[in-house]
């Protein structure tokens, strides 16, 4: 893998946890003194241009739009870093490998995230058709003037290129680089994850457990660059991103943090050396806005519709219809849809020692059956072991009327698809183990995602495990 393909996944990352980290602290106690820190430090440039970037969804002036991009940069790192980081050597590259989209509404409710594939295939004014990290590339080749002023064409191009491809008008721009990413990772003591499987990739150094772990520093690194190994490939890389920075955003709102006036300021001090910003963004004003954001109201997903294409001898990612891209950007301020409710308290009123589990095993795993039902018996159930025919899904089956009972068992099994069986006995609910199955206690090993689906829509508080 070459060194800009490997830092694709924690240039994402990196920008979006930065960004909202220190921005959330900016609105604690004592905020005022830690915009002054943040402002002697952090870099601008004049990324937002006059012309070319145009709102068509009708809430300039209200929403706001960041535009998060992660440079593919080892600028800082010793040759050692490098090495242990598995960054490759790549300096003095202009790629923006990573970039996300940050809509805030103008309420100030919410915080929709929407990752921009590196490789989708836009328009970029002046220039025709192409991958969409190129455009900075190609502002900053044809600019004339001072490295800094090149640096901020390539930035206005960016821009006009994601407004004219979003349909909105992008109001600040912020760059992070990779450094900052490792050094943030540590000061706020890593981040809880849940791996539905064991993964492990020699070209990122990713190798993690299945489980529940916290991982920080230079395996936070690893963690969300990994792509090999993974079922889903680049989607599950995206996932990794979004979980690592919804548990960023965790730790930050954690009383750990938000009472240690230290750990504020070290974060903020980071943030600010390792960023650069438009010139018009006021920190204390997004601060502000952040300020009543729960995690449950941060949502992360990515462009719906990509399809996997060749264009001109390239692999591109190519999008859907231009009005439905914009249509799907228009909604960002759209209520999520409500999960649908449980029955009210029926579930409190049954006893595990009421249900009967017939768990049988379609995993082609020797044992699995008999090892799950010790594990319900521990937990209370009447468990029995058996055999099914081969089957990739786990299912719970349950009697009509006994939806609680279901559900119970299936809470053992998170993930799991639910059926019902008016052929069980009563009282009794069927687990059978497909080759999806890890254990109980523990979520079934999510699908693999194809290569044209986005990922569904996460929340910052979603624990579930991924790949």
């Amino acid at each position: 893998m070459t060194a800009a393909g490997a830092s694709r996944g924690a240039t994402v990352a990196r920008s979006v946890a930065a960004v909202l980290s220190g921005l959330l602290l900016l609105g604690s106690g004592w905020g005022w003194h830690l915009v002054r820190v943040a402002e002697a430090s952090v870099q601008r440039t004049d990324a937002i241009p006059s012309s070319g970037n145009e709102d068509v969804a009708g809430d300039a002036g209200e929403a706001l739009n960041l535009l998060l991009v992660g440079m593919d940069a080892r600028t800082g790192l010793t040759p050692e870093q490098k090495a242990e980081f598995s960054t490759g050597d790549a300096d003095g590259v202009l790629n923006t490998d990573s970039m996300m989209l940050a809509h805030l509404p103008a309420d100030g409710s919410a915080a929709s995230f929407v990752s921009l594939p590196r490789d989708t295939y836009v328009d970029i004014p002046g220039s025709g058709q192409g991958r969409l990290n190129s455009a900075y590339a190609q502002g900053f080749a044809e600019a004339e003037g001072s490295d800094a002023e090149r640096r901020a064409a390539g930035a206005q191009r960016l821009v006009q290129t994601v407004s004219g491809f979003t349909g909105l008008q992008i109001d600040h721009f912020a760059e992070i680089d990779l450094l900052g990413f490792i050094n943030l990772s540590t000061i706020v003591g890593g981040v809880e994850v849940n791996l539905c499987q064991a993964t492990s990739d020699p070209l990122s150094g990713a190798d993690f457990p299945a489980g529940v772990q916290t991982i920080g520093g230079e395996d936070a690194l690893k963690f969300v660059r990994q792509r090999h190994g993974l079922p889903g490939g680049d989607l599950d890389r995206v996932v990794r991103q979004q979980v690592y920075i919804a548990g960023m955003l965790r730790n930050m709102l954690s009383t750990d943090t938000l009472f240690d006036l230290g750990k504020q300021r070290d974060i903020v001090e980071q943030v600010g050396s390792s960023m650069t910003l438009d010139e018009g963004l006021d920190v204390f004003d997004l601060a502000a806005q952040l300020q009543g954001v729960q995690p449950g109201d941060i949502t992360f997903q990515t462009i719906p519709g990509l399809t996997p294409t060749r264009i001109d001898g390239a692999e591109v990612l190519e999008p859907p219809a231009a009005e439905e891209v914009r249509s799907f950007f228009a909604t960002l301020d759209a209520e999520p849809a409500d999960e649908p409710a449980a029955p009210e308290d029926e579930g409190s009123t049954v006893d595990p020692a009421s249900i009967t589990v017939q768990v049988l095993n379609g995993s082609g795993v020797s044992g699995a059956a008999a090892t799950a039902a010790a594990a319900l018996t521990d937990a209370g159930f009447g468990a029995e072991a058996g055999n099914a025919d081969a089957t990739e899904t786990t299912t719970v089956a349950h009697r009509t009327g006994e939806e609680a009972a279901g559900a119970l068992v299936a809470a053992q099994v998170p993930g799991a698809a639910v059926t019902v069986d008016d052929d069980l006995p009563e009282g009794t609910v069927a687990l059978v183990i497909g080759s999806d199955f890890t254990a109980i206690g523990q979520a079934v090993s999510a699908p693999a995602a194809s290569e044209d689906e986005a990922p569904p829509a996460r929340t910052a508080d979603d624990a579930t495990c991924i790949n």
